[in-house]
């Protein structure tokens, strides 16, 4: 009994290891992780039994499904300036494969990660930023869960709590207590799309500061985002979209976030915020979904090109400007 009981038990003991990385390992990694200039030079990815490219082929069958049932926005404009803010970003990050970004027609502030780099937005989202920067943080926050492969590591955790389930498989018991105990352990294990436990949304802020500080953009907004959430939750009690009931609490996020912007992030004179064309696309939206709603065709808007006198323009402290690049905003002492 006891040699069963110890053969049921590797399959437990090569999973554990291979999940948990040596301290050494683990503290030359953490070191790294606080450095914003070590961005791209770095592992966030968590191990895992699932290869980068079963994660990927995962992630696309998730999203059939997804585009099979949500009103995904097919504009080509408003895709096409939703993707940009995300590369850009993704250009300054951990993440190691290449990144799709998809509008949900959805009036709810959300925005969730499948795995191999699929990232959904609802139009909410987008309508209720005051900015681009914002919008750029809320994608970092996803872009950060895909570099650090929170589904495969979360699914890894999963598989090993099940194999953990053999040795009771060689214990006196009825079929029904069994059950009942890999139900308890299974239970919650998602289908298309996982809700992160509270280590992995702590872990996507972390990261998603930093990726959002990177590609140019005040880390502060993402934390003025949560703010203004809040602020409505309070006028109007239950209001608190989906994407800010994920663990930890949306109040203690913004806490942490405003700690770890003051521990790693150095302070610059100014940052991007956001161009005439963050404007536009939200006007365009509010149109397309408007003659969708009504079963009308969507409009058609010419994009500017650059002797057409468009408001993107660079403002230094000295007050220049350079045609072509986005403004930036100089940060207040």
């Amino acid at each position: 009994m006891e040699r069963t009981r110890a053969l049921a038990l590797l399959p437990v003991t090569f999973l554990c290891l291979l999940a948990q990385p040596s301290r050494a390992t683990d503290n030359k990694a953490q070191k790294k992780k606080d450095d914003v200039n070590e961005i791209g030079h770095r592992r966030v990815a968590h191990r895992s039994m699932i290869s980068q490219d079963e994660e990927i082929a995962i992630g696309k069958q998730y999203a059939d499904e997804i585009d099979h049932s949500a009103k995904i926005l097919t504009d080509s404009v408003i895709n096409e300036y939703v993707n940009r803010v995300a590369q850009n970003v993704a250009r300054n990050s951990d993440l190691a494969i290449p990144l799709t970004v998809k509008v949900i027609d959805s009036p709810e502030i959300n925005a969730f990660t499948l795995p191999g780099g699929l990232i959904y937005l609802n139009s909410g989202t987008i309508l209720a930023a005051d900015e681009e920067d914002q919008i750029a943080g809320i994608l970092a926050h996803e872009i950060a869960h895909a570099a650090a492969r929170h589904w495969a590591s979360q699914v890894t955790k999963a598989t090993i709590a099940r194999y953990a389930m053999l040795p009771i498989l060689f214990i006196p018991m009825g079929y029904a207590v069994y059950s009942g105990i890999e139900a308890a352990y299974m239970n919650g294990v998602p289908l298309a799309f996982l809700h992160f436990n509270r280590s992995a949304e702590s872990e996507a802020d972390y990261l998603g500061l930093q990726y959002m500080y990177k590609a140019g953009y005040d880390p502060n907004s993402y934390v003025g985002f949560f703010g203004k959430v809040l602020e409505e939750e309070r006028q109007v009690p239950g209001s608190v979209p989906k994407l800010f009931l994920d663990h930890p609490p949306a109040a203690d996020r913004i806490l942490k976030s405003e700690e770890e912007i003051k521990e790693i992030l150095p302070k610059r004179s100014q940052y991007l915020v956001s161009t005439s064309e963050f404007d536009d696309v939200k006007a365009r939206m509010e149109v397309v979904i408007t003659h969708r709603q009504r079963g009308q065709p969507g409009p058609v808007l010419e994009r500017r090109q650059a002797g057409d006198g468009a408001a993107s323009s660079t403002r230094s402290s000295e007050g220049s400007a350079a045609e072509g690049d986005p403004p930036v905003l100089k940060r207040k002492n």
